[in-house]
Order: C-alpha cells, then structure tokens, then sequence
C-alpha cells in the first residue's frame, strides 16, 4: 500500500523522499493555500513540518491552523526541528504535532513517520470497537456513577494477570469520563507504554518519562500529566473551561491511577515470587551437586592419606634393618617422616576448601532472604 505525504518547507524534497523512502510519495509545499489544494485533491496519510526552515513559531502556528480544518484534524503531523528539548516538545504537542524529530534522530526518521501513521490507522480501525465494547462493559454495571466506575475498576483490576490488562482495562474506566489519554506504567521488570488500542506513541511516551518525578499534576495547555508513584497518565483534552469537571476529572482519575499502582505492585511481588522459587529449586540442585562432589572428595583424601600412611610405614620398614643407625640413617628415617606429615597436611588442607564454593553461594542466598525485601536485580544475579 502506498502513502501520500505531504512536505511544507523541505529544502530538497527528493532527498527526503530518499531518505523515507517507499512506500511513501512526497508531495512538497511552501503556501497554507496549495497545501489545503493538494490535501483536497489527493487524500494523505502524513504532513510533516520542516521548522529549520519555517522557523519554530511559524511551524506551531501552522500546525494549530491545520488542526482547525476539518481534513486535517485525524492526519498525523510530524515537526522536523533543529533541536529537540523538553519545552519545545510540549510546546508541538500543544500545538497539535504528533511527534517531534531532531536532527540527532534523523536516522529513525522513517521509524518515526511509521509509528505515527500505523497508530492513525490502527485507532480508526479499533475506534468503533472499542467505543462498542466500553458501552456493554458499563450498561452491565448497576452504578455508572463515577464511584461505580471506579470501583468497578479497582474490582476488575485484582484479575489482571500483567500490564497490558491492566492498561485495557484502565482505559475502559477513562472512557466513562470521555478521555483521551496516553499510559505508561513502571514495574521492576520493565516500562509499558500504551494507547487505548494497545500501542504507544513516542512522543507522549517520552514526555510522561521526563515528567513523572515533577509532581502529581503537570499542566500544560489542555494536557495533564498525572502521576502517582508508578503510574503516569497524559491527558489529551482536560475541560479546563469547565472548573468543576475539571477538578471532578483530576480526583477521580487520580483515584484509578492509585489502583493502577497498587496492582503493578502487587504483579511485581508475584514476579519476584516466580523468581524466588526458581531460585530456590535451583539451590537445591546446585547443592545436591556440591554435596556429592564433597563426598567423592573426601573419599579420596581418605584414600591419599592412607597411601601416604602406608608409603611411610614402608619406608620405616626399610630402615629399620640399619638398627645400629648412624647419623646417615637417622636423617633419613627423619626425613620420610617429615616428608609424610608435610603431604598429609596439605592434602588435609585441600579437603578443607572443597566446599568453600557452595558455603559462599549458600551465604549469599542467606544475606538476599534475611534482607526483608527482595530485591528483583539482586534475584536476576543469582540465577545467572
């Protein structure tokens, strides 16, 4: 399947082309007027937005006019930028842009284009879907009150057997306020980024990540970013002419966000369970094994020291013919003697280190189950 892009302020419009490359045509535009013209005349997938040209102001106040017509407002815009801060990737997402691509991201342009245009896509297609399913979800409920809905989902969520779920099941409470949010979710074992149709875009990726240890609210425009230990949610449309809904929004979804964490928590533990008792079976194993090592050792230092044993009665035997023992014999016989106390020893000493291996492992597992918490990267070390 092909796809139209449409190029506003692109210095070489061929090499862009080049460098997306197929399946996408680039058409390339410098005035408001012909861009409405070709998007009229030939549907399109993408618009993107070269700001180095434009300039950032003017690529914002593009972007807020294109979203205003009514062929534009479901087509991804992507800003190509100079720069790509923090600021000015709030700033475009204000603006309307769906992603933000600096210079020293080039390389992931056509990833990036993607992304955008697969998400478009992949929510027109599940929209009606997921509107259907949300409506039988909530008529199946006694209370569509916004307390129902909350407990509903705090019920719900005890079932959730891993983050994805939970993520679906999050969004199908949100609908019931009308929100249109981006998730991200922070276990011990991994971060999970989502929409409502199960993917996740980039750029709210990125801001909710910058933004989760900056309060429990971050307001800009009409987005909210609320966070709540392990959870982040972006909100795309907060009522903020409304004060009342405004306020009602941000303290019953908070209210859901606790929940969300609460269970992440609690996937966490049981993960650390799983791996607690890997852990423990192979100990066990490893433990079998050294224990049967250390008895075959030691069987044989037993038998080494019965050889060197019986090596030194042999060699008192030999001298023992030479009864008037000169100074000769004496050293001798005093030697083999010596020489014998001195391989028993070792061969004692070396016995005594066999087991010195599954003592420090056996030490370790003692320290990481007597610490209280277990600690998931500390499991991880072990098992490997």
């Amino acid at each position: 399947m092909d796809y139209n892009a449409l190029v506003i302020g692109a210095t070489n419009c061929q090499q862009l082309e080049q460098q997306i490359g197929s399946p996408y045509s680039l058409t390339c535009v410098d005035e408001f007027e012909t861009l409405l013209a070709h998007a009229v005349a030939t549907p399109c997938q993408v618009l993107i937005i070269n700001e180095v040209i434009t300039g950032m102001a003017a690529a914002m106040d593009w972007c807020r006019k294109l979203k205003q017509e009514d062929i534009f407002n479901d087509m991804p815009i992507v800003m190509l930028a100079d720069r790509d801060e923090l600021a000015d990737r709030m700033d475009a997402f204000e603006a309307g842009f769906d992603d933000l691509i600096g210079n020293d991201a080039m390389w992931e342009l056509r990833a990036r284009i993607d992304r955008v245009v697969f998400n478009k896509l992949a929510n027109a297609q599940l929209k009606a879907q997921l509107q259907q399913a949300n409506e039988m979800a909530f008529i199946a409920m006694s209370d569509t009150s916004d307390l129902g809905v909350n407990v509903q989902f705090l019920l719900d969520c005890n079932t959730c057997n891993n983050l994805d779920e939970l993520g679906m099941r999050l969004f199908q409470a949100l609908q019931n306020y009308g929100l249109s949010c981006s998730l991200q979710m922070r276990s011990e074992h991994g971060i999970k980024n989502m929409e409502a149709n199960g993917m996740a875009k980039a750029m709210e990726s990125v801001l909710m990540e910058e933004c989760k240890d900056q309060g429990r609210y971050v307001d800009f425009g009409h987005r909210s970013i609320m966070n709540y230990e392990s959870v982040s949610l972006l909100v795309k449309n907060m009522p903020v002419e409304d004060d009342k809904k405004y306020g009602a929004i941000k303290d019953n979804v908070f209210s859901l966000l606790q929940g969300a964490h609460a269970r992440v928590v609690a996937l966490d533990n049981q993960k650390n369970l799983e791996l607690e008792g890997t852990l423990v079976k192979q100990m066990v194993s490893q433990m079998r094994g050294q224990m049967a090592d250390v008895d075959d050792s030691y069987q044989e230092v037993m038998r080494q020291i019965a050889d060197v044993v019986e090596n030194m009665a042999d060699g008192v035997e030999e001298s023992i013919q030479f009864l008037g023992m000169d100074e000769h014999q004496e050293r001798a016989l005093q030697k083999i003697m010596e020489t014998g106390i001195l391989d028993t020893n070792r061969i004692f000493n070396e016995g005594m280190q066999l087991d010195r291996g599954l003592k420090d492992f056996l030490n370790q597992v003692e320290h990481l189950f007597n610490a209280g918490h277990i600690d998931a990267s500390e499991l991880q070390r072990l098992l490997q």
